[in-house]
């Protein structure tokens, strides 16, 4: 199974970043250690929105449409709201 998710800063809620990873619980945790470069200047960062694919391929297609132009405003709409910070956590 791989993720698409979508993270807020919580220091700096208008950065937002979307990734895709085989274990977001691992991912979210790297995020917060600092361990990518394009995010740890703007940590902590907390999961606005996940959603599960039955293989890699769909997820990074999905990705790749969220990291568009049209695939953003739909996510800054739909998904993940800039006023939202939902708390959503992997048990």
């Amino acid at each position: 199974m791989w993720y698409v998710y979508i993270i807020r800063s919580v220091s700096f809620p208008d950065q937002v970043y979307t990734g895709a990873t085989a274990d977001p619980k691992q991912r979210i945790a790297d995020h917060n250690a600092g361990k990518s470069p394009h995010t740890s200047k703007f940590t902590p960062w907390k999961l606005c929105w996940y959603c599960a694919f039955p293989d890699k391929f769909k997820a990074l297609e999905f990705e790749r449409y969220l990291k568009s132009h049209s695939g953003r405003a739909f996510a800054n709409k739909r998904l993940c709201p800039p006023s939202s910070l939902l708390r959503i956590s992997f048990a």
